[in-house]
């Protein structure tokens, strides 16, 4: 007897404006990057729902941002709470709806997603302001924040809970209310994570989350004359027209943009330690992470060694169905995004350089239900000028490029030459030469001998077209907050 398998039912999202969910009468389909198929409708939501979001968020703000900042801190503190009890619910939804591994969103995704709320309910307890005296003019001179009103929140498809959270933790805990807009490629952990709102205490309209795409959804929040300002995480390009967009309004703007991240390796680095880390930073999480290195600098001594154990290691870094365990890497996020990933590999091939390893070199078995995934193996390559586009632009995808250098000068000129400024990694044993190359290449953070290690507490941001602003501890205390200078005359 023939058994007939039955397909899950679309799972239908629903904005939540003021505590409720609300149908919407357009979606998007949302595709399941492991299997190649629709398995999710997204809201497409425009101006009218983004018009009641704002509506919903003004009107919680004043009682939310009376509240004292211990009160806020309580719940965010749920929140956290909430996730964790959920957090392997979460990890597969993540895993499903992104392309990532279980094993990544679990270790990773979601328990970063709580932390950023048990971090913000902290460190909002414990940020001073400045006081001066004037005793000669009889005046005493102090500051005051205040929140600064509705907060729009725009995160991306890569790490969607973990980067949506790192938002809205210091929002909200701050004293502002929130309408935040998902990217509708990674909507349903901000979906699921909606459900825990009223559990944990957050009163309605204090977090609003809009479904849908940048040109509607987008388009009608970060030009919204109501919305005084606008977190953005994604692209270089749509923070330009972000940028334009709130320009008459003169609104609060941090946007944290593209990478094309360097690692240099000196010859005296721990070769071992160094190779390890490296294929993790150049092709976790798929590559798609804005960290990640993309471009690899050697000194020339030590090349060919690196070379060999490099794409070795790189080859055990296994791509393959999410939820098996054993594989390293998921599937890319789409067919549009796979096939530009690809488009890069097939540019070098074309001018000239040598796939070591992954793309067109190492076949992928998938099984049947997989076939049709968006599934790439992790590729080195080598042999380009420092001028071409597969060096230059960012590729966010599981491919680097290697190449050498011959003095530390080269090293940084190199590690500088592109249009981005976000990270970078520095490989030597020689404490002088890390001081004088963190201080000399032009990234908002630079690892040395390490690679992702991140203390809440410091800035998070980039240079040049990596971005606008600094986020964390205190950065994020100050763009979520309006400074105010009083003076008392006695």
């Amino acid at each position: 007897m023939a058994v007939t398998l039955l397909k899950s039912p679309l799972l239908i999202l629903e904005n939540f404006i003021g505590g409720e969910f609300i149908p919407c009468n357009k979606h998007i389909d949302s595709f399941e990057p492991s299997t190649g198929e629709v398995y999710c409708k997204v809201p497409d939501s425009g101006p009218q729902e983004v018009e009641a979001a704002v509506e919903a968020a003004k009107k919680a703000f004043p009682e939310w941002s009376s509240r004292s900042p211990e009160q806020r801190a309580q719940i965010l503190n749920k929140l956290a709470d909430l996730l964790e009890e959920q957090l392997l619910e979460f990890a597969q939804a993540e895993s499903r709806d992104q392309g990532k591994t279980v094993t990544f969103a679990k270790n990773v995704d979601i328990p970063r997603s709580a932390y950023n709320f048990r971090y913000f309910a902290s460190s909002v307890l414990h940020h001073t302001t400045d006081c001066s005296q004037m005793d000669h003019l009889g005046c005493l001179n102090y500051t005051i924040r205040c929140p600064v009103g509705v907060a729009g929140l725009i995160s991306p498809w890569n790490l969607p809970l973990y980067l949506l959270t790192w938002k809205i933790a210091p929002a909200i805990a701050t004293g502002n209310t929130v309408v935040a807009k998902p990217s509708e490629m990674t909507s349903v952990t901000a979906w699921m994570m909606c459900k825990l709102m009223q559990k944990a205490g957050v009163p309605p309209g204090v977090v609003n989350m809009v479904f849908g795409t940048g040109p509607r959804a987008g388009d009608a929040l970060v030009a919204h004359p109501d919305v005084p300002l606008i977190s953005f995480t994604g692209s270089t390009l749509t923070a330009q027209i972000i940028t334009e967009r709130c320009a008459p309004y003169c609104k609060k703007l941090s946007l944290e943009l593209g990478g094309k991240n360097p690692a240099i390796i000196f010859a005296d680095a721990d070769l071992d330690k160094c190779i390890e880390t490296t294929v993790r930073s150049s092709f976790s999480n798929q590559g798609e992470i804005c960290l990640c290195t993309s471009r690899i600098y050697v000194e020339r001594s030590i090349y060919q060694t690196f070379m060999e154990e490099f794409v070795a290691a790189a080859r055990k870094w296994k791509t393959g169905v999410p939820s098996d365990p054993s594989n390293s890497n998921g599937a890319l996020i789409s067919k549009e995004h796979l096939a530009k990933v690809r488009s890069f590999v097939e540019l070098a091939r074309s001018e000239g350089g040598t796939v070591h390893c992954g793309e067109g070199v190492d076949p992928l078995h998938l099984p049947a239900a997989n076939a049709n995934g968006y599934f790439m193996p992790v590729t080195v390559i080598s042999g380009l000028s420092d001028s071409s586009a597969v060096m230059q632009e960012e590729i966010f995808g599981p491919v680097t490029c290697v190449s050498t250098f011959d003095t530390e000068e080269e090293a940084v000129a190199k590690g500088n030459g592109v249009r981005y400024g976000l990270a970078a990694t520095v490989w030597s044993q020689d404490v002088g030469k890390v001081h004088r190359m963190a201080k000399r290449l032009q990234a908002g953070l630079v690892w040395t001998n390490c690679w992702l290690v991140r203390d809440l507490n410091l800035p998070f941001g980039g240079m040049k077209n990596s971005g606008v602003g600094r986020e964390g501890g205190k950065d994020s205390y100050h763009f979520f907050t309006e400074v105010k200078s009083v003076t008392i005359k006695y």
